[in-house]
């Protein structure tokens, strides 16, 4: 079962600067334009050594000027290491008030060859892996945490931090509030260890970056004789897999350069009942998300459509992105954009970005559950989890003791 661990956080000193000065989105959902407002933000700013650029005059790459950044921050006690190790009770609160309580901590990484306790749910797109590496080659740190599932019922009641004040408080810039607590108390950390061990951890968030993991402890292991370190471990919040504690959001496809005069809705008819649901306004497309019904929005009219047997036959399972893969694999050709919200999706029609919109349903907890203990991985790009733990919050050296 999967191994938990304290370790000696890094974390900004409080009066370096206000936390919400310094924290930043993960790396793979930061803009150009975004990373640009975070780095003048302040000029210790996460998004400094989780997003590095080259130093030209210096002749120094990325990688470096990440890595010579952690150090001068040490140095200076911008960043200051837990004096004992700890694990991290992390809560995020929407703007809604909805809460996601998780823990941050060492999990253990099987040993290169072994069966893992931690099952990754979703296929991945691909993605260069390389840069990832390289950052952790440099700085032998883990920057921002994974993010699991603890399939274990009733582990949130292990790490319930509300007794004590958080060590950190921040709100980000979408409004949502972060929460950290430092937790050294061996009983504590034991029993917190003990319950995520009891069942198997599902991989949420941070697919690339735990293969990236896993690349990195095996190079680790060649080198010095396949001996253990901390290269065995890699820094993860973990939140408990349930309803109480997950949002879990669609992914939405755009659909762009299909060919002139090509008619989406009636090539559609072979594959679903195409229903006019009125005009694509927030009305219309508000009560199709209210029913869970899976969408088509092109020409500025809103469509339900509703599966024919024979398709789902086909798809072999209950997934919004099986099905709409399969429909878009008979296509003429087209390039497909993820969009993580409607609202998204309707900016990228109004803007040009894309012909039509594919409506996605979200998958229920239930459905992730089901996947997991079957140990299957649902097609790439099928869930969204929000809110996303901040970058920051601590980091994880693999040098401290």
């Amino acid at each position: 079962m999967p191994r938990f661990e304290a370790f000696k956080g890094l974390r900004y000193r409080p009066e370096v600067a206000p936390i919400a000065q310094v924290i930043a989105p993960p790396y793979d959902v930061i803009s150009s334009a975004e990373r640009t407002h975070l780095a003048s933000r302040h000029q210790a700013n996460a998004v400094l050594v989780e997003l590095p650029e080259a130093d030209l005059a210096g002749g120094r790459d990325r990688y470096a000027v990440a890595t010579d950044l952690l150090t001068r921050w040490q140095a200076e006690a911008i960043i200051v290491a837990e004096k004992e190790p700890s694990l991290y009770p992390y809560r995020m609160t929407d703007t809604s008030g909805r809460t996601t309580t998780g823990v941050i901590g060492a999990l253990g990484l099987a040993a290169p060859g072994e069966e893992s306790d931690i099952l990754p749910h979703e296929q991945t797109l691909p993605k260069p892996k390389s840069d990832r590496l390289d950052l952790l080659r440099a700085t032998r740190a883990n920057l921002s945490p994974i993010w699991g599932l603890s399939m274990a019922p009733g582990v949130t009641a292990t790490f319930d931090p509300t007794d004590d004040e958080p060590v950190a408080d921040a709100y980000d810039d979408d409004g949502v509030r972060h929460q950290i607590w430092a937790l050294s108390d061996p009983d504590a950390v034991a029993a917190i260890g003990a319950g995520l061990a009891s069942a198997p951890v599902v991989l949420a968030d941070g697919h690339h970056r735990y293969e990236t993991a896993r690349a990195y402890q095996a190079e680790c292991r060649a080198a010095n004789g396949d001996v253990a370190g901390s290269h065995d471990l890699v820094m993860a919040l973990v939140v408990e897999l349930s309803e109480d504690q997950l949002s879990v959001g669609a992914i939405h496809r755009t659909v762009s350069g299909l060919p002139d005069g090509f008619d989406l809705v009636r090539s559609l008819a072979q594959w679903f009942d195409v229903v006019r649901a009125g005009a694509a306004d927030d009305r219309t497309l508000g009560a199709l998300a209210d029913s869970n019904s899976l969408a088509l929005v092109s020409g500025g009219q809103a469509y339900l459509l509703l599966p024919h047997f024979e398709i789902q036959e086909q798809v072999g399972n209950d997934l919004d992105s099986t099905l709409i893969a399969t429909v878009l694999s008979a296509l003429p050709p087209h390039e497909v954009m993820h969009r993580h919200s409607v609202s998204e999706a309707m900016e990228a029609l109004r803007h040009g970005e894309g012909q039509a919109a594919f409506l996605l349903r979200p998958v229920t907890v239930k459905q992730i559950e089901e996947w997991a203990n079957e140990r299957r991985r649902m097609p790439p790009k099928t869930t969204y989890f929000s809110p996303k733990p901040r970058t920051g919050m601590v980091f994880r050296s693999l040098d401290l003791p």
